[in-house]
């Protein structure tokens, strides 16, 4: 049984650091000084994308507004041509996609050399090609 003088006693002990390894403090220091580098890249990161994100929006709405304009001035020159008894040619398209989808079998010389020049060789492959008058 305990005293009461011992139980009434203040507990003085303080608890003694137990010793660390010194590599296992170097590892400590060095995981505390990647994790705080990566968050300030994270949070760095998430900045950049803001900013991107936002650049994004306002080219696209820039673009909306070019495409709307351009589409009302169509319809605008539609009625005035129509108001004016005239005829309104619609604009035609500035590119092709080509696509190559037969093989080589029974295709004429000139046909094939008109593949080559578009660098259509195979079956499927496919190409750009800026329309012009000819």
């Amino acid at each position: 049984k305990m005293s009461q003088a011992a139980a009434a006693a203040p507990k003085t002990q303080t608890k003694q650091q137990t010793p660390v390894p010194e590599s296992k403090a170097k590892t400590d220091v060095h995981k505390q000084r990647l994790t705080s580098q990566r968050r300030q890249a994270a949070t760095a990161r998430r900045n950049r994308s803001k900013k991107v994100r936002s650049l994004a929006f306002t080219r696209a709405e820039k673009y909306v507004k070019e495409y709307r304009s351009r589409e009302r001035a169509l319809i605008t020159s539609r009625r005035q041509a129509k108001d004016a008894g005239h005829f309104f040619v619609e604009p035609e398209a500035k590119l092709a996609l080509v696509i190559r989808i037969r093989g080589i079998n029974q295709i004429d010389p000139k046909t094939k050399s008109i593949l080559r020049l578009l660098r259509l060789r195979q079956i499927n492959n496919a190409v750009f090609v800026k329309l012009n008058k000819a």
